[in-house]
């Protein structure tokens, strides 16, 4: 049995988390649950975004589902996103990308995976006030990130018969911090003659997803651009809504719906789950349970695919739990 660490989260967090926790446990699979919140509800009660339990529960478990968390935005806060991706050094963010039937998706053939460095960049947190008209962020690239990042993205490549790596960048303008990036993701293309390599500077890559997103496989990059570019790509496939991730270390495997917490919509059973089951089966691999994260995958597809239980960002009425138990009553 394998233990897992889930974090409710904040918004509709506690919704979509609890949903894919429903979908996992109707697989079949033995897991213990290990339920432990973070973020703003979990600070009201305990004074701490972050509690040393959930700490404590992540360390030792290693394996961590996670709904959205809300962290206020311009509080002094820091992301609490970003401080467990830094504290366990979750280095890899892998978010697939792909068109599913009956959504909103503005293409029908695009299937990309966004490998988004998690730990540094613009993310790094390194921020200062010069003086009240003047601040300053500073943009760290290192060569162990870079190189590792690339990596997964080959390993990644190689492993699911992918043929193409392209690296996107912007060393055009900030040659050193990106040239150091690109330099990089060469020397580490050339250990693997058989996948093709290509470069796009971020915005051009920007215009070519908008436009031809059938021509890209897996896209690598620095942790702001990689932001920026998996939200931009989930808008090509339907929305925010039917996006898994995972946040991979060397030893630890953090996943989660690239979705924020929607607190609009919280207890009003309109969020759709379908990013986080996807994440939960994203979780399933990582743990060696292919075939019921399989299981996850065909069933999300053929119920999206009749068409009957949709939820309203995906145009139908459907509530949360609705989708859920039709996912799950799927073999």
């Amino acid at each position: 049995m394998t233990r897992v660490t889930l974090i409710p989260g904040d918004g509709i967090g506690p919704e979509v988390a609890f949903a894919a926790k429903e979908v996992v446990d109707a697989t079949g699979v033995k897991i213990e649950w290990d339920i432990v919140n973070a973020g703003a509800d979990t600070y009201k009660k305990t004074g701490s975004f972050i509690p040393k339990t959930l700490l404590e529960s992540i360390s030792k478990n290693r394996v961590v589902l996670k709904g959205p968390i809300t962290t206020p935005i311009g509080k002094g806060f820091k992301s609490i996103n970003v401080t467990l991706r830094q504290k366990f050094d979750t280095y890899a963010n892998i978010r697939p990308l792909k068109s599913m039937p009956g959504t909103k998706g503005r293409f029908d053939n695009v299937d990309l995976v966004v490998f988004r460095e998690n730990t540094e960049g613009l993310y790094a947190g390194i921020e200062h006030k010069i003086n009240e008209d003047v601040t300053e962020a500073i943009k760290v690239i290192t060569k162990k990130g870079s190189i590792r990042i690339v990596e997964e993205a080959f390993k990644y490549a190689k492993e699911q018969n992918r043929k193409k790596v392209t690296a996107v960048h912007k060393a055009n303008i900030m040659k050193i911090t990106d040239g150091l990036f690109l330099d990089c993701a060469k020397s580490v293309a050339k250990k693997y003659p058989d996948i093709e390599y290509e470069e796009k500077i971020v915005d051009n890559m920007c215009m070519q997803l908008v436009m031809y997103p059938e021509k890209y496989d897996i896209l690598v990059m620095p942790n702001l651009y990689g932001d920026i570019l998996s939200d931009l790509a989930s808008g090509l496939v339907g929305g925010l809504g039917l996006v898994p991730g995972a946040n991979i270390g060397s030893d630890i495997g953090i996943f989660e719906a690239v979705h924020g917490s929607a607190p609009d919509i919280a207890g009003k059973s309109l969020a759709n789950p379908i990013a986080c089951i996807m994440s939960s089966a994203m979780m399933l691999d990582y743990i060696d349970e292919k075939q019921a994260a399989n299981r996850i995958r065909k069933a999300v597809w053929t119920v999206l695919e009749e068409g009957k239980w949709k939820t309203k960002d995906l145009g139908g009425n459907a509530t949360t739990e609705e989708i859920t138990n039709a996912i799950c009553k799927k073999p």
